[in-house]
């Protein structure tokens, strides 16, 4: 019988190992696989972005997560934002505009809904991962829709609508038709000088912030420069911050709403956005109140306005258009058009706020 025993293991011990060394080092060791100069996989598990378990979004080597300080309002969904850097290659710090990454970078957000937002780290529904490939022509737009045993996602140009529910923050069950954009939406945001698309998100005030990483808390802009994917940042007292448009023990209301303006609006609303025609420049490096909306007149009229004005009244919040928008689901008249469907309710409670503490007589003059 011990002769039985020890013929049995010593038969099994070499298959366990090759079972280990398989399940260690083969697909969840491989490499990142993105050529810019090929055509887009069919599936996301194909660009080994990820390991294991493929909705887990554990990231693969010169993977890393980001997040950012205020960020996009996209009909509630949350947001696992990853940044792949390809060997050899780095950002260089520059605080003029969102980092400049190299051809061979990408960008990846998975979208999705947690069943219950009180809940950390609880079950989620992946809906959507939104890639932007910075290729030798420029950047593109690839999105990648999964399916609904949450097992892969597959690359889809023409967008689509999810109906989705969860218990809100408050305990309420909510739920609403997600809206996937189609590639040529991608540009409407994703927008510069109208000849390209750029990211938006990732500039160097908005992910200077730290971050929960596997082995440690730490400062995002910290780690990109030990990791080699971004080089000469100073000291981090000598980099600039966005406020965190929640955050009102640190923040007052002015830069709170600055930083929400400048994220949900300020991608289109700048000088070389899709909205630049406007004359309404919600980027926060504007501090000039007629571009603001201070007492400014739209530049088109019609039902978008609500009988109003000008895009902001000081001190009246109920007379600005900026607000009247902001509270519509009117595809018509609601701001952003794209990217939303529900009114942001807390979005819509801070701007209010901050138009109506503003002083009545503030038009056409810095303060």
């Amino acid at each position: 019988m011990k002769s039985f025993f020890r013929y049995s293991l010593s038969f099994l011990l070499p298959v366990l190992f090759t079972v280990y060394i398989v399940s260690c080092h083969g697909k969840q060791s491989a490499n990142v696989v993105l050529d810019v100069a090929a055509k887009p996989f069919e599936n996301l598990s194909e660009y080994n972005f990820f390991t294991g378990v493929l909705n887990e979004l554990k990231p693969n080597a010169r993977i890393l997560p980001y997040d950012l300080i205020t960020p996009l309002f996209s009909d509630y969904a949350h947001k696992a934002r990853f940044v792949y850097m390809p060997e050899g290659k780095f950002a260089e710090y520059d605080t003029t505009k969102v980092l400049q990454l190299p051809v061979g970078a990408c960008l990846i957000k998975n979208f999705y809904y947690p069943e219950d937002f009180r809940v950390k780290n609880g079950k989620r529904r992946i809906l959507e991962t939104r890639l932007l490939v910075h290729r030798g022509t420029g950047w593109e737009a690839l999105d990648y829709i999964w399916n609904d045993a949450q097992t892969e996602a597959a690359l889809e140009n023409a967008g689509d609508i999810k109906e989705v529910d969860w218990i809100h923050y408050d305990g309420t069950k909510r739920k609403t038709d997600y809206i996937i954009p189609n590639k040529n939406q991608c540009k409407g945001c994703h927008w510069n000088n109208g000849i390209n698309i750029v990211p938006i998100g990732p500039n160097v005030r908005n992910v200077n912030r730290d971050f929960d990483y596997a082995d440690g808390t730490e400062n995002q802009l910290v780690r990109w420069t030990k990791a080699g994917f971004l080089k000469n940042v100073p000291a981090l007292e000598n980099v600039p911050k966005l406020a965190n448009w929640t955050d009102s023990v640190h923040y007052n209301i002015n830069e709170r709403a600055r930083a929400y303006l400048e994220m949900n609006c300020g991608h289109c609303h700048n000088p070389e956005g899709p909205a630049y025609t406007s004359g309404l420049y919600l980027n926060v490096g504007n501090s000039n109140f007629e571009n603001l909306g201070f007492c400014k007149t739209p530049v088109a009229a019609g039902k978008a306005t609500g009988n109003h004005f000008y895009d902001i009244v000081p001190g009246n919040p109920d007379e600005s258009i900026m607000v009247y928008r902001m509270k519509s689901e009117d595809p018509g008249i609601r701001m952003p058009e794209l990217g939303k469907g529900l009114v942001h309710t807390e979005g819509v409670e801070l701007i209010t706020k901050w138009i109506a503490q503003m002083p009545p007589d503030v038009c056409g003059r810095e303060k």
